[in-house]
């Protein structure tokens, strides 16, 4: 990260200067009136948060019924893709020196000689090599609260949540001369405020309030889909245990006594079990079912034959239903009135879609539906773009939920389904499960999102400048080296969660930043043409890079370019004292065959803008000279500054 920008000072660098033109206050009452009103401290909740706390302009307040910080998650899989916009919180490192890493996935079957037991059939590489600069781990989802309120504290806004909160009431107002149209009212459960209620006015308002949303249910939306009608409990078990496979990410599968989904925990010893247990009636809701604790210590007995299970300890355990559920819309418009009608009240997270636990995606895309809506409120709140770009938070991110359903419904009942023997000929093959899972690994992994062309979406006329940016998925991070200290570092951590679009510019062939190059021309029209987006849409007395943020990458080693000859963009004078930015050219780390221009399938020849949106997504590719397209581009949805 960079600090001094403005001025020396001591102390913890991650540590924001407090705002004065806005301070968050903690506990206390909620403010009148707020620019954001988030209903929630899940993840999706702190992760919105989190982002719109980076600027001190906007009025963010969030609030949960809860009468403090969760102590223990339900949720622990952290994807890789998570795990991107992690870095771009900066909290990531963190994560990774905590959790358990999930390396390798072990597939059981029963043993064909005494289907009592089971045998292992095989272990799979459980994310595939090269798909992300970071591995699938596992982490108390508790701890990731932390990460995040910590982000949140050290922010310039000094937001805390404020807890014991019930929402009872949410008003929207049709008219939109009115510049507060929602209405929340709050009864607080919080010691000494027993009772008392608080009612605030919003621009906008957020429901992150779980599948129960009192926020969804307000606007008259309703979670559809389909039960699987089977029951699985989840525990948190320390154990001694001969299973071998103990500390692996398991798929066991008995031949009668359903299946396991194990996984390893975080510290060396816990372990979480999901298990299977009965069928359900059309109509039977597991809690009928008087399932108890040692219903599931039992069952996972049985099922891990002939090995043994002494459970020590049960840290947390539940039963659930499995169910795949989704919302038609994730904001406040009817679909027939979004040309007419901006939206005010948006849902994310469990409030618009539902998941199983098996493919552990709930968590995960809960916070990317967080991070897709925070960039585009705070770029209308702060005047940046037109209310217009918010109905695209709906429209991209319900498809995206449509798919990870689709796929996990079929991955559960997978799991579920008895596999095929001698006994049971319509079975599913057991190397059918394990050939599913690698198949399946982009979306495990969180990397299979990929955004239809949209204003925000360019086509892919030119894609073939750069094979391996697809447009509309996320920036695929690569190694490179740092020309101003000679470090090597991930492209992709150049994208912090600012609200920042990026242009990475690669050089083309013989293109070395000099006057009359390509990326010389690119630059020079960037910060002094009239038509140019940086200069169109930067506020005044801003940093040049404060809303596009140009990078370029070359093709030569480092040591072969000079970066005194660099164009005058790529070294911006930045700040009050006008200290310049070294941070902003890279090279190919040419160590171990991590050429990025190879990895990336970058044209040598002419070389490319990869346009990338705040939340890390590719928005455009174009060739170094479009200028126009470029300027196109950026004004479908950027507004002129006041």
């Amino acid at each position: 990260m960079q600090f001094h920008l403005n001025g020396f000072r001591t102390g913890d660098p991650t540590i924001s200067e407090p705002s004065q033109e806005r301070l968050a206050g903690c506990g206390g009452s909620v403010p009148d009136e707020v620019d954001v009103l988030i209903v929630g401290c899940g993840p999706a909740g702190l992760t919105l948060a989190a982002q719109l706390a980076a600027f001190p302009s906007i009025r963010s307040v969030i609030v949960d019924q809860k009468l403090g910080p969760l102590q223990l998650g339900q949720a622990d899989g952290v994807a890789c893709r998570t795990m991107e916009m992690f870095e771009a919180f900066g909290f990531a490192e963190k994560v990774l020196k905590e959790s358990y890493w999930v390396n390798e996935t072990a597939f059981w079957k029963p043993d064909e000689v005494n289907r009592n037991n089971i045998v292992r059939q095989g272990r799979v590489q459980d994310v595939e090599d090269g798909l992300s600069e970071m591995p699938h781990v596992i982490l108390n989802q508790a701890r990731v609260h932390d990460f995040y309120l910590d982000v949140m504290r050290r922010s310039p806004s000094r937001l805390e949540p404020h807890y014991g909160r019930l929402l009872t009431e949410l008003v929207i107002d049709a008219d939109p001369s009115n510049a507060y149209p929602v209405t929340a009212r709050f009864e607080r459960a919080d010691e000494g405020h027993k009772g008392e209620i608080e009612m605030v006015r919003a621009r906008y308002v957020v429901g992150c309030d779980g599948a129960r949303s009192t926020v969804r249910r307000s606007l008259g939306r309703e979670l559809k889909g389909d039960s699987a009608n089977q029951a699985w409990g989840v525990m948190d078990v320390l154990a001694v245990t001969d299973f071998p496979d103990i500390r692996l990410k398991g798929v066991i599968q008995s031949a009668d006594e359903g299946s396991i989904v194990l996984i390893p925990r975080e510290g060396g010893y816990l372990v979480r079990i999901y298990v299977e247990m009965d069928k359900l009636a059309a109509n039977e809701r597991v809690a009928s079912k008087n399932i108890t604790v040692d219903h599931l210590i039992a069952s996972a007995q049985r099922i891990l034959r002939p090995y043994t299970l002494d459970v020590k300890e049960v840290a947390w355990w539940s039963v659930y239903e499995i169910g795949q559920r989704l919302c038609d819309k994730f904001d406040d418009v009817p679909e027939d009135e979004v040309a007419t009608r901006l939206p005010h009240v948006f849902i994310a997270g469990d409030a618009c879609h539902t998941h199983s636990p098996k493919a552990g995606q709930g968590m995960n895309v809960s916070m990317q539906d967080a991070f897709n809506l925070g960039w585009k409120l705070a770029a209308v709140l702060e005047g940046r773009a037109s209310p217009d770009l918010l109905h695209s938070y709906s429209s991209e991110r319900q498809s995206i939920a449509r798919e990870l359903i689709d796929f996990d419904r079929q991955w559960s009942k997978m799991l579920s389904t008895p596999l095929k023997s001698s006994f049971n000929p319509d079975g599913v093959e057991p190397q059918e499960v394990q050939e599913y899972f690698i198949r399946s690994g982009r979306y495990t992994a969180g990397t299979a999102t990929r955004y239809a062309p949209s204003t925000l979406t360019g086509d892919t006329t030119h894609q073939d400048l750069a094979t391996g940016f697809l447009i509309g998925t996320r920036f695929h991070s690569a190694p490179v080296i740092r020309l101003g200290d000679a470090k090597p570092v991930q492209l992709g951590h150049a994208a912090k969660a600012d609200g920042r679009w990026r242009i990475y510019a690669f050089a083309g062939e013989g293109d070395r930043g000099q006057v009359g190059g390509e990326l010389a021309t690119l630059s020079e029209f960037l910060q002094a043409s009239p038509a140019s987006p940086v200069g169109k849409y930067t506020p005044a007395q801003s940093d040049i890079d404060s809303v596009i943020d140009l990078r370029a990458v070359f093709q030569q080693p480092y040591r072969d370019l000079a970066i005194e000859t660099m164009p005058a963009l790529l070294l911006p004078a930045k700040g009050r004292l006008g200290l310049r930015d070294y941070e902003k050219i890279f090279c190919p780390d040419f160590t171990n065959g991590n050429d990025i221009f190879d990895l990336r399938g970058i044209d040598r020849k002419c070389g490319c803008m990869v346009i990338v949106r705040p939340d890390q997504y590719v928005a455009h590719i174009l060739p170094l000279d479009a200028y126009s397209a470029l300027a196109d581009f950026f004004g479908g949805f950027f507004k002129l500054p006041h």
